[in-house]
């Protein structure tokens, strides 16, 4: 057997050694590694299915999936959480911070202790994390664009709630919009309305725009998780809740592709939505926190699951899941993972 040189076998050693310096060895058989995964909210339909499907695949993949944690769309209990499952051995996280600026630190503290971080759905705007399970979310408001521009022939008055901005995904979802108004739909009014993703400061905008603009013929909803149950009870109670047929109809396209939104899209309530795959989130999460702690590592480039890996810069990679457009014509696809769990 040829015997390795002594400067390579060192750093042979050496780099192993790395690959498990989270508070121990490396594990032998790295299924036994405990993975941590914290839930973003509870308060949004689309994260409540995504925290369905994650025991569903920890199971498939063998992993050894520690309790679940939820910082309820607070950063700090977000901090505290990943402290906490830290300190009881979790080899790996996935996180989904709601807020993308204020994680960095705690992203910092994970790197020196090795403890590779997935983080899910949004992208931290500092600092390094193993893999960005996410979709394209600039095509969201691209989608979102094109749609209600052709809806609407290019005129009207259109209210868009949008995500909080000190997201990601907010900022991603609003830029693209804008730029596609101003740029293909300059006939379109847009009043964009601030709501950090809660239903209720989206409702009382609709209902202060309403009063203004009663000729409101559109809305954007950035997040149908938390934003779809209000404005749909909103539209009713003003009797504006009427059929795509009625020229009174509110054209409205949403993101998420949970299984409300299909119901609201079968009763003519809304015409869209975007779905954004929670299934595939929780199923490439865990795949990539596993991945992690057994050393692999990715390059930029398409994968074997439908996507493509980008590199959105140094240190960071981001796997774009597909995200389609879920309108009447396609709305009983069994493909759909909204098609899939129970309402």
């Amino acid at each position: 057997m040829r015997t390795l040189p002594p400067l390579v076998a060192a750093a042979l050693l050496v780099s192993l050694a790395a690959c498990g310096d989270a508070g121990g060895e490396a594990p032998a058989n790295p299924g036994s590694a405990q993975i941590a995964v914290d839930l973003p909210r509870a308060d949004s339909d689309f994260w409540n299915s995504y925290a369905k499907y994650i025991p569903q695949y920890a199971k498939e993949s063998g992993i050894n999936l520690m309790t679940p944690t939820n910082s309820q769309n607070d950063i700090a209990k977000l901090v505290a959480n990943t402290q906490a499952l830290t300190s009881q051995g979790a080899k790996a996280i996935v996180m989904a911070p709601q807020d993308t600026g204020a994680i960095a630190t705690t992203l910092t503290t994970l790197e020196q202790k090795k403890i590779p971080v997935v983080t899910v759905d949004t992208r931290p705007d500092k600092g390094k994390v193993f893999m960005v399970v996410r979709a394209d979310n600039r095509a969201y408001g691209q989608k979102a664009c094109e749609f209600l521009g052709q809806k609407l022939g290019g005129k009207g008055k259109v209210v868009e709630f949008q995500g909080a901005l000190s997201s990601v995904n907010g900022r991603d979802r609003s830029d693209a919009f804008a730029e596609c108004m101003r740029g293909k739909f300059p006939g379109i009014t847009v009043f964009a309305e601030p709501t950090d993703w809660e239903g209720a400061k989206a409702s009382a905008a609709l209902q202060t725009r309403l009063a203004q603009h009663p000729d409101i013929n559109g809305i954007y909803m950035q997040a149908g998780g938390v934003f779809l149950a209000p404005t749909l009870q909103l539209l009713r109670s003003k009797n504006l809740l009427v059929p795509p047929a009625d020229p009174r109809h509110i054209a409205i396209i949403s993101n998420d592709g949970i299984p409300q939104e299909f119901d609201a899209i079968r009763k003519g309530e809304i015409d869209a939505t975007v779905s954004q795959p929670a299934d595939l989130y929780a199923k490439y999460a865990l795949f990539y926190a596993k991945a992690a702690v057994e050393g692999k590592t990715f390059q930029p480039g398409p994968t074997d699951h439908g996507s493509t890996i980008v590199q959105v810069r140094d240190g960071v990679l981001e796997d774009q899941l597909p995200a389609p457009l879920v309108t009447k014509d396609n709305v009983e696809d069994k493909a759909l993972w909204g098609n899939q769990i129970g309402s």
